[in-house]
């Protein structure tokens, strides 16, 4: 992978934006088609890897892993592994995760009142 130059204009765009901007700070943290998903099915409880795989067929187990670890290095996900043979890993929202569940509701709720409506 390359590397990027910290000091590049894009990224002082991309810097600004995100300090000045609240929307772009929220979705560089949550956006994306999978990080919502993964954050609604985890809203009630904590889940295993595999529980979360059944949970949303469609990702692939690339996807998964990578936005578990993106999540996690946000902090919005903690990984707990028990050191046990086979091993025991559970995802869970941490504190700033859990803040974030109103919006991911509101979201859901917008879909319940138009799904179906061809407007």
């Amino acid at each position: 992978m390359t590397t990027i130059k910290e000091s590049s204009t894009i990224q002082q765009n991309k810097k600004t934006a995100l300090e000045m901007c609240p929307v772009t700070f929220t979705m560089e943290k949550i956006g994306g088609y999978w990080k919502p998903i993964i954050i609604y099915h985890l809203s009630k409880e904590s889940k295993r890897y595999n529980e979360l795989k059944k949970a949303i067929p469609a990702i692939t187990e690339k996807m998964l892993i990578q936005h578990l670890k993106q999540l996690e290095n946000d902090g919005l996900v903690i990984r707990e592994a028990k050191p046990v043979v086979p091993p025991f890993v559970t995802y869970r929202l941490s504190d700033s995760g859990q803040k974030i569940i109103p919006v991911i509701d509101a979201m859901a709720n917008w879909a319940f009142e138009h799904i179906g409506d061809p407007n």
